[in-house]
């Protein structure tokens, strides 16, 4: 099979493989941890989840915030809940690959490949949606144990330090489940840009290219990143 699969795939399909996995590790990486990683909405949203901590332990009564976590493992569920249904939906074409096969070979502009290299564009579908399902329910996780420290927290009457000490480990736990959930989505944006690979391997570098311009500018370039950066911030 192994022969079978170097024989079909072409340059393209190899540098089209690679391009994909480029740009989404270095965009990755330059979201969370490049130099660039503080101006984007990642790092602007932890400084909002610092501020909410800080105010939650300040309230008496702090019904509100258990329903803004409840909303916050809403959303985190439904996508969670969506993405193993497209799992089992991907799973069940197996029965007719074939015909999945053939019908994607008749789209216009469409490359030929056999059987072996489209068992292996199905499987980066499908590796993409595991991928987000592994983020969604671990950002659900964390959304979980957020609501532990929201039960255990400090009174307002408590001191300073300790409270200062554990809105910041609630924001930093708040902050990892809404990076596990940015990573989920990101891979389904990944997942719509494999989808062109069926069609053809320079159709899927410009798709990916697409989809890593879009979510650079969404994340850094935006009028929503513009209204939440804080005055202080250096423009």
């Amino acid at each position: 099979m192994l022969e079978e699969l170097i024989r079909q795939a072409t340059f393209a399909d190899a540098l089209a493989l690679a391009w994909f996995f480029v740009c989404w590790c270095v965009y990755s990486w330059m979201t969370e941890h490049g130099r660039l990683s503080g101006r984007g909405l990642a790092g602007i949203s932890h400084r909002y989840r610092e501020d909410w901590a800080r105010r939650l332990l300040l309230r008496e009564v702090r019904i509100m915030d258990s329903a803004l976590v409840g909303n916050l493992m809403q959303s985190v569920s439904f996508y969670a809940s969506t993405t193993i249904y497209l799992i089992v939906g991907l799973t069940a074409l197996l029965g007719v690959f074939d015909r999945v096969v053939s019908v994607a070979a008749e789209l216009p502009f469409a490359s030929r490949a056999g059987r072996e290299l489209a068992e292996i564009k199905f499987l980066l579908l499908l590796g993409v949606l595991v991928v987000a399902y592994f983020k969604f329910t671990w950002s659900l996780r964390q959304f979980n144990l957020l609501c532990l420290m929201l039960g255990a927290a400090p009174e307002r009457d408590d001191d300073v330090a300790l409270r200062e000490a554990y809105a910041q480990d609630m924001a930093a736990v708040n902050t990892q489940g809404g990076v596990e959930f940015n990573r989920g989505i990101r891979a389904y944006y990944f997942g719509l840009a494999a989808l062109a690979w069926f069609v053809h391997p320079w159709l899927f570098v410009a798709s990916t290219s697409l989809v890593a311009t879009l979510l650079y500018r969404r994340e850094f370039h935006t009028p929503a990143v513009r209204a939440l950066r804080p005055r202080s911030f250096p423009s």
